[in-house]
């Protein structure tokens, strides 16, 4: 009980904290001017210009640590209305300019509610709007319906409503282990009362350590039908959704070495796609915002500098230099001898 009072104390620290200090200057209005159109959309510009979720997600919560009050309300005002359009209240989860209806799969993304949810808890605490924090609450409520299931003595976090239970699946329930973001759950816990997000973080740490400890890093999509195993279907990788677990692990303060040693082992010769079945890298991920990943665990593990071309910002793609900004404010916030 010690341990979750004082996560969730830390959840509500992380919300209140200044604002301008997490982001370095300058930063989030490159990534504001590449990415954000005037009406708020955010760009996932390597995969065909769509929208989704995710990257709505991603740029509230940047807005936020920024304290751009102006463009969390232009982002969140075209979510609210073009994409928080499903019946339960959460996000569908891709938004394609080329297509009519521009919604193209109206199936959420648990990710992307995670981070809608966070960015509104983030905001509603930073700039005393309640309005913010009770859309926070409510898609936190209207997840927590659709997306966690108790099995076993655990509570999974399904990645969407429909598609992956064992009523869809032969190998079912399947999760998909970057869809944990660990830092979001206590302040989900703190919004609801709801201690169901916290049983959610404990399996989701578990599944990790099941893995560590077989020395084997988790594949992105995995069945836990019975022992965890890559799911049928996808190829067995850690691949480019899983590269953002050690970054949410060491963000929520939760990556001991022993979690993060299968990382660490499998980025000795630098980040990459990593083939599951025999350890070695199929993808070498040489833009920056992937190279900050493994520097920020050299770090944070062993006190090795952050070498000095990461601790710039200048946009590249959309997601490696969403994961290059998430790292800057993470070191400067948690790991300033880092920087």
């Amino acid at each position: 009980m010690k341990k979750l009072l004082a996560m969730l104390a830390a959840a509500m620290m992380c919300l209140t904290s200044g604002v301008q200090a997490t982001l370095p200057d300058g930063a989030w209005e490159l990534y504001r001017q590449k990415f954000v159109t005037p009406e708020g959309r955010v760009v996932d510009d390597i995969n065909g210009g769509i929208s989704h979720s995710e990257s709505q997600g991603y740029g509230l919560l940047l807005a936020c640590l920024a304290g751009d009050r102006s463009s969390f309300a232009l982002i969140f005002g075209f979510t609210r209305t073009e994409m928080l359009i499903r019946d339960d209240g959460l996000a569908a989860w891709r938004w394609d300019p080329k297509a009519s209806p521009h919604v193209t799969d109206i199936n959420n993304a648990s990710d992307g509610d995670l981070l809608i949810a966070q960015a509104l808890a983030c905001a509603g605490a930073r700039w005393n709007m309640p309005a913010y924090t009770a859309a926070a609450r409510q898609i936190a409520r209207s997840l927590a319906k659709v997306a966690l299931l108790k099995r076993g003595g655990e509570t999974w976090l399904m990645p969407g409503a429909a598609g992956f239970t064992e009523k869809d699946r032969p190998d079912g329930p399947v999760v998909n282990p970057s869809y944990w973001i660990f830092e979001a759950f206590p302040i989900l816990t703190q919004l609801t009362g709801d201690q169901s997000w916290m049983r959610t973080q404990a399996t989701g740490l578990r599944l990790l350590d099941t893995f560590a400890k077989e020395k084997s890093l988790a594949p992105e999509w995995v069945s836990v039908k019975g022992p965890p195993r890559p799911a049928d279907g996808f190829p067995a990788q850690f691949g480019y959704n899983a590269i953002r677990i050690p970054l949410y692990l060491m963000r929520s303060g939760l990556a001991d070495k022993a979690r993060m040693e299968p990382f660490r082992r499998a980025w000795v010769d630098g980040p990459a796609v990593i083939d599951i079945k025999t350890g070695k890298a199929v993808e070498p991920l040489l833009d920056p915002g992937y190279r900050i990943l493994a520097a920020a665990m050299a770090c944070t593990l062993d006190k090795t500098a952050i070498p000095a071309d990461l601790k710039t910002f200048q946009p590249t793609a959309y997601y490696p230099s969403t994961l290059h900004l998430l790292s800057l404010s993470m070191l400067r916030e948690r790991y300033p001898q880092c920087m």
